[in-house]
């Protein structure tokens, strides 16, 4: 007799393989957290037992999403340089008064942990109401030691008291800290000699990530942060070909980065590169939009060249206040010209890729983390479809729906 904790019945699977991968008028059963078996409801074995059952009404069931690319631990606002700017004053005239990046790293040092928390809720609750089940978190505004690691404790703390899974990534070297204006060699060596062993000593980080560009740091620079990464241990991604083509998406793909992210500067030696050593092309159609950018990723080109797709909020005070993933997904077929199904691979199987965890989330198959969101569509690309529309009914985390 087969024992289930809980089975779904009278749905239709999206589950992500070889396409959208669909079962139509399907059944979906869980034990310990895992799926235990999938396919269409008029083939389920006789012999089975579950405890719960689950009626689905026709509903679309789909892997929980996956935002693989947030700043979603911080302090402070910046809407005053969005009307700034705007209102025609430029930004590096924001810069000299003290905007930019740096006044989030003001906010957010001045920031306990609790506060900290309490300023991330409104944007997770958010999250969580669009079936998001992972979600990577970043640090890179504290540009020192004790504020790093505050929000990356914050990002732990998430995980815990919170129905799904966080990845950490310590972004150190996102910006140069006023402390150590004209001296970026020796902000690197503080990333990598202390802030790193202290981090990874506390157990905060899960991969590594710099800001590779002319505003931020050269190839060199991120290179000595990639080697000290690797020398831990730790995966390294890159925030990479944002502003400029900075070889920087070669780079992470030589050290097998899980992702190279931004990419509309990228060449076609950045793409081969990436291609030959698998790393995933995460695409921020948010911060594309925000910032009114005109040059578009090289799409066709990463598609011809069969490297996997990631879509992802990017969600952070300056360039990307967004927490929708679904709407990301909308801009992702409407700026970048991706398809509905490039889009929902892009918060699924290829987002999971990027952070490392194609084998656990992503997709429904046998003996993966019984992760669902439950949707009120036609057909999934409605997901990718509508504007401003939240069709989540339902979302499983673990094999337990889930409430926050």
């Amino acid at each position: 007799m087969l024992q289930w904790d809980s089975l779904w019945l009278n749905v239709h699977l999206a589950t992500m393989c070889n396409g959208y991968g669909e079962i139509r008028d399907a059944a979906i059963a869980v034990k310990d957290g895992k799926i235990a078996w999938l396919g269409a409801q008029n083939t389920l074995p006789a012999n089975y037992q579950s405890k719960l059952q689950h009626d689905g009404q026709g509903a679309w069931l789909t892997p929980g999403l996956v935002d693989c690319h947030t700043h979603l631990v911080y302090a402070g606002n910046r809407s005053d340089e969005f009307e700034a700017r705007l209102n025609g004053v430029a930004y590096e005239e924001i810069a000299r008064q003290g905007g930019g990046i740096l006044s989030t790293v003001r906010a957010t040092r001045a920031a306990s942990e609790q506060t900290l928390m309490q300023a991330s809720m409104p944007r997770l609750r958010h999250v969580l109401a669009e079936g998001v089940t992972t979600l990577e978190i970043k640090s890179g505004y504290g540009l020192d030691l004790a504020t790093e690691a505050r929000i990356l404790r914050v990002a732990r703390q998430i995980g815990r008291d919170f129905p799904l899974r966080i990845k950490t990534t310590f972004l150190g070297a996102h910006a140069l800290p006023p402390e150590y204006a004209g001296r970026a060699d020796d902000y690197i060596a503080l990333v990598c000699d202390q802030m790193l062993p202290a981090l990874v000593a506390e157990d905060l980080v899960d991969a590594v990530d710099v800001f590779c560009e002319k505003i931020g740091f050269s190839p060199a620079q991120t290179e000595r942060v990639f080697q000290a990464a690797q020398a831990i241990g730790l995966p390294v991604k890159l925030h990479a070909e944002q502003l400029s083509d900075q070889g920087g998406a070669a780079l992470t793909a030589r050290y097998q980065g899980l992702s190279a992210d931004h990419l509309e500067y990228l060449s076609d030696a950045g793409i081969a590169a990436m291609a030959l050593h698998s790393t995933v092309a995460v695409l921020l159609p948010g911060a594309f939009y925000f910032l009114r950018e005109t040059k578009l990723p090289p799409i066709a080109a990463l598609r011809e060249a069969g490297v996997a797709m990631a879509i992802a909020t990017d969600c952070n005070p300056g360039t990307s206040p967004m927490t929708s993933l679904l709407l990301s997904m909308n801009m992702a077929c409407t700026l970048f010209r991706m398809t509905p199904l490039e889009a929902m691979q892009g918060v699924t199987c290829h987002a999971a890729k990027a952070l490392g965890m194609a084998e656990q989330i992503g997709t429904l198959e046998l003996g993966k983390a019984a992760d669902f969101a439950l949707w009120a569509i036609d057909r999934p690309a409605d997901l990718a479809y509508h504007i401003g529309a939240n069709p989540c009914v339902s979302t499983m985390f673990s094999g337990r729906i889930r409430n926050f």
